[in-house]
């Protein structure tokens, strides 16, 4: 999938994620914010960067403000935003879910 716009999802609620996704030069990087970054930090990046690679995005700019989201909402939004950002919203990856 190419990113063909910035895209966003989530909100700023409790126990959810905000993903913003634009397009990147080099690889998947990740810009997170979130108060349990010291303790679930590489997970959160972990579920993202493995979501958007089972999408066929290989380069993003991602910027994550995490309020203790879970794993599958955080995948959820990743999906999301990535749809958005590829224009494919009327076209779900069914296979990634």
């Amino acid at each position: 999938m190419e990113i063909k716009e910035t895209a966003i999802a989530g909100t700023l609620e409790s126990s959810d994620i905000q993903i913003m996704l634009a397009k990147g030069a080099n690889g998947i990087e990740i810009d997170l914010e979130s108060d349990v970054k010291k303790q679930f930090g590489q997970q959160i990046e972990s579920v993202i960067t493995t979501t958007l690679n089972q999408l066929g995005i290989e380069s993003a700019s991602v910027k994550a403000v995490d309020k203790g989201a879970l794993d599958c909402v955080i995948k959820a939004r990743t999906i999301a935003a990535a749809q958005r950002a590829g224009q494919t919203t009327d076209e779900p990856a069914w296979e990634v879910l």
